[in-house]
């Protein structure tokens, strides 16, 4: 041990001892690496001598052989020169390559020892010498990470120009929604049951026999599958009749079509076709299938006790204004279905017409307040549909009922 080294004498001599051994192990593989190179020149070689071999004597007479001694002559020296040639340049890459890697150790060694020489007489000092490498990995890494976070941050940008659009696009499907729900809904629920009753079985009954009914006011329609309660005798005001419809169905009387069930004259119930399908209402689709019922269809009037049974006689479409056509002279009780059309519009209204089969009509008596047609009804605007968003904001801007 060299005290005024610190023990520097036997590390050298490790490192020295572990070079030395490196380089052994280096020769030893480009030795092997020589050999299999050796090989295959040695197999190319031997190929090039049996072409000459049976380029020259291979079924050739010997008399023509002679005749080609010197043509003989100059392939053999190819070959040697070839075999020369091989050994010069495997020799040379050889040492080449050994040489270089040589110097390379020993370049690597000495920069071992300087930077462990240089740890040992000042600790505080880092003279690694891939820092340098290192400062540049770490700067790299930097480089990436910034320009990530700026495409990230660009990519960000862009989403945020069509936030706007996309906002924009929500709010006008919302307000389409919000709007015309009830151009997708109605028709698709004038199929369904509209008022979710159970079939009420008598679509069977004989409609000439009378049959006992309990006390409650309905209307039931066997084709439609419509059970619903029917509020008769009350005011034709707009918000009276519109809440009557939010529990069923209801009777619109006018003079001169203001008769009761089992009385001569127009009996006249409205009911809604659509409306909104957030609205609480859930009589809003009760009418939606209206315009399904054709002429000898049935419909029932179960009132105070009694069911009156009807036959629909025809179909027609006016005008929401001309409630003159609920108006007209007959010997018979007649009824009157009233529901907004198209569905989902309060654009027309649909009147479906049936006449009193059962009771027999021939003992009923004249309603009361059937005038002769002269009372002007033009004025009169028939009963519609729940109002739309707009239209329920519009009144209320208005100070509209």
């Amino acid at each position: 041990m060299d005290q005024k080294s610190g023990g520097q004498l036997e590390q050298s001599q490790s490192r020295k001892t572990a070079a030395e051994l490196a380089r052994k192990k280096l020769l030893a593989a480009y030795n092997s690496e020589a050999k299999k190179d050796a090989r295959s020149g040695i197999r190319d070689l031997g190929k090039m001598a049996r072409k000459i071999y049976a380029g020259t004597y291979k079924n050739t007479p010997i008399s023509a052989n002679i005749t080609k001694q010197k043509d003989i002559a100059a392939d053999w020296k190819k070959y040697h020169s070839a075999w020369q040639n091989y050994y010069q340049k495997y020799y040379s890459d050889y040492y080449s390559k050994a040489a270089k890697s040589y110097l390379e150790n020993e370049k690597l060694k000495a920069e071992r020892h300087t930077h462990d020489t240089a740890v040992l007489e000042n600790p505080g000092v880092a003279t690694d010498p891939t820092a340098a490498e290192e400062e540049g990995i770490i700067k790299t890494l930097k480089q990436n990470i910034k320009k990530r976070a700026l495409a990230k941050a660009g990519n960000s940008k862009r989403v945020r120009k069509f936030i706007p659009l996309f906002a924009g696009a929500l709010v006008v499907l919302l307000i389409l929604f919000l709007q015309y729900n009830r151009l997708i809904f109605a028709p698709i629920m004038a199929y369904v049951s509209p008022g979710n009753s159970e079939d009420s079985g008598i679509s069977a009954i004989d409609p000439t026999i009378s049959t006992a009914v309990s006390g409650d006011n309905r209307l039931i329609i066997p084709k439609l599958n419509v059970d619903v309660p029917v509020n008769f005798g009350i005011s034709n005001d707009t918000d009276t009749i519109n809440m009557a419809m939010e529990n069923g169905v209801a009777q619109f009387s006018i003079p001169g079509a203001s008769a009761m069930p089992g009385e001569i004259g127009n009996l006249v119930i409205t009911g809604h076709s659509a409306g909104d399908i957030y609205s609480n209402n859930q009589y809003k689709f009760i009418f939606s299938g209206l315009e399904r019922l054709n002429a000898g269809d049935l419909v029932y009037i179960d009132y105070n006790g009694t069911r009156y049974t009807y036959s629909v006689t025809k179909k027609e479409t006016v005008e929401p204004t001309n409630v003159a056509a609920l108006v007209y002279e007959t010997n018979k009780p007649m009824l009157t279905l009233i529901t907004c059309t198209p569905l989902g519009t309060s654009r027309y209204r649909l009147l479906v017409t049936a006449e009193q089969v059962n009771p027999v009509p021939s003992g009923a008596s004249q309603a009361e307040h059937v005038d002769d047609g002269s009372t002007q009804t033009n004025n009169e605007v028939m009963p519609e549909n729940e109002p739309t968003f707009f239209e329920r904001i519009w009144r209320w801007l208005t100070g509209q009922s």
